[in-house]
């Protein structure tokens, strides 16, 4: 079945304000769609009066509207993966004070789906909603290490392996080395791999099946994040709330 193509276009347009969170202006938004600006204005026009996207009248920027966060906040809300998995999330973050993400796969991207803050000093920046290579994070390949072979040879087939630090997996022929570790011992870590002198630890969420159906991670400066805490706490500690999580899910374990 073929698209609609100004509906299409509407969401290519979505996707790109979704990366451009201080606003970009009509001529940068039709050269990154490949568009012309007179088709890309009309499109805006009624994404505008949609409110799925905002103008701010000095700069001539646009921006994603506040009906597209309602529509995200509604869907988060309603997701049993987000329900279930908080109060062990916090409870886990409570008992180290550092950040945890709860991620899934979302077309071949780790995105996040919830977050729990540190109250430390230094806290890390993401947000939910947003998406990550998966792999070079750990959680993204702590769910690669998860699916099926088929699925992940397609998956990591068109990864484009981009350094973003001098500490990027850069080879599939890496990667896979390093999800067959993975498997073995059931949590993946990312050494500085998307940011520098940040360290994060992943453990899968598992369901009835087997099946990994998510993943969360501990982030923090490499300072606490030590290999001395993760071999002494942080490990031990994340696999119990990876099997209550899972638990919730019917995982027998």
């Amino acid at each position: 079945m073929s698209n609609v193509q100004s509906i299409e276009r509407a969401f290519t347009i979505l996707e790109i304000l979704s990366k451009h969170p201080k606003g970009i202006k009509l001529t940068e938004i039709a050269a990154e769609a490949s568009l012309s600006k007179g088709t890309v204005h009309r499109l805006l026009a009624t994404l505008l009066n949609l409110n799925y996207v905002r103008q701010d009248q000095e700069t001539e920027r646009y921006r994603m509207g506040y009906q597209v966060i309602s529509l995200a906040t509604h869907f988060l809300d309603d997701h049993d993966l987000i329900t279930s998995s908080r109060p062990h999330l916090l409870q886990l973050s409570q008992e180290i004070n550092e950040t945890v993400h709860l991620c899934i796969e979302d077309n071949g991207m780790a995105l996040y789906i919830d977050k729990i803050e540190s109250t430390q000093p230094i806290a890390m920046y993401s947000r939910v909603g947003s998406k990550a290579p998966m792999y070079c994070t750990a959680v993204g390949k702590m769910m690669l290490a998860g699916m099926e072979e088929e699925k992940y040879a397609a998956l990591a087939s068109l990864f484009d392996f981009k350094k973003l630090t001098p500490y990027t997996i850069d080879s599939l022929d890496k990667l896979n080395k390093e999800v067959t570790q993975i498997k073995e011992k059931s949590f993946a870590i990312d050494d500085q791999e998307i940011t520098e002198g940040v360290r994060c630890i992943a453990c899968p969420i598992y369901d009835f099946n087997q099946k990994t159906i998510g993943s969360f991670s501990v982030s923090g400066p490499m300072n606490r994040i030590s290999f001395d805490f993760l071999e002494k706490t942080l490990i031990q500690k994340m696999k119990e709330t990876a099997a209550r999580i899972s638990r919730e899910f019917g995982w027998k374990g």
